[in-house]
């Protein structure tokens, strides 16, 4: 099937009556993953957050809730590892709908990375849940942080790379805007998280920053389901 950019679905020879494909199956299968892979996550750092007895919400990050010293660290561990997953077979099938490699664009392709290395930064845990700097952090923890800044990049840039994607296609127009915002909205919060000018609400603050372009993502992956039952294919 040709997914031209502006048009509706345009099936290539012999596929109008071929029936059902497996690839139309995995394509809706990985855009249902783009869905429960940010839920599974948001679920596990909220209930995590509400588990830590004598800690605020804003007191502790994300990743802290991994930590040995957590209380019940294995949900953080499947929040990171679930939408990790998730994120690698949603990046896999919006790449095929929208094209294959050639024609998808990089931000699927930056998704499925983004989930490998969600897994990586779950199981490789801080050492401990406060950030209070301690004297010779493990290598594990060095690869946390590591890991935790290219997942911070790639949440700036795959909103920005799939609306330029977008552009022209107006089976995906209306999501352009907001993909764009939400681009600005993540980069101006993640530079406030960053700096030192209210470190008190860090914890918040990468909640924010975390949420908003999984969201868009969320977004983007009711569309492509939207698009794979109404037409059958893409």
């Amino acid at each position: 099937m040709d997914t031209r950019a502006g048009g509706g679905p345009i099936f290539l020879p012999g596929e109008a009556d071929a029936g059902p494909r497996p690839a139309r199956l995995w394509i809706r299968l990985g855009a249902v993953a783009g869905v429960a892979g940010p839920a599974a996550f948001t679920a596990a750092w909220v209930t995590a957050s509400l588990l830590q007895a004598g800690h605020s919400a804003a007191e502790v990050q994300i990743s802290g809730l991994a930590a040995p010293d957590a209380r019940d660290p294995w949900i953080m561990i499947a929040g990171f590892v679930g939408l990790g997953g998730c994120s690698a077979g949603f990046g896999a099938a919006l790449q095929h709908a929208l094209g294959g490699p050639g024609r998808a664009g990089p931000g699927p392709r930056l998704i499925q990375a983004a989930g490998l290395l969600t897994v990586a930064a779950g199981l490789l845990r801080r050492d401990q849940m406060l950030l209070t700097a301690p004297a010779g952090e493990s290598w594990h923890n060095h690869a946390h942080d590591a890991v935790s800044a290219l997942i911070y990049l790639a949440l700036i840039a795959v909103p920005l790379l799939l609306a330029r994607r977008f552009r022209g296609d107006r089976r995906w127009a209306a999501l352009r805007r907001p993909l764009t915002v939400c681009t600005g909205a993540t980069a101006a919060v993640l530079a406030v998280f960053f700096s030192p000018a209210i470190p008190a609400w860090d914890a918040v603050l990468q909640r924010i920053a975390v949420t908003l372009p999984l969201a868009a993502l969320v977004a983007v992956a009711v569309r492509l389901l939207a698009l794979s039952c109404r037409d059958g294919a893409l």
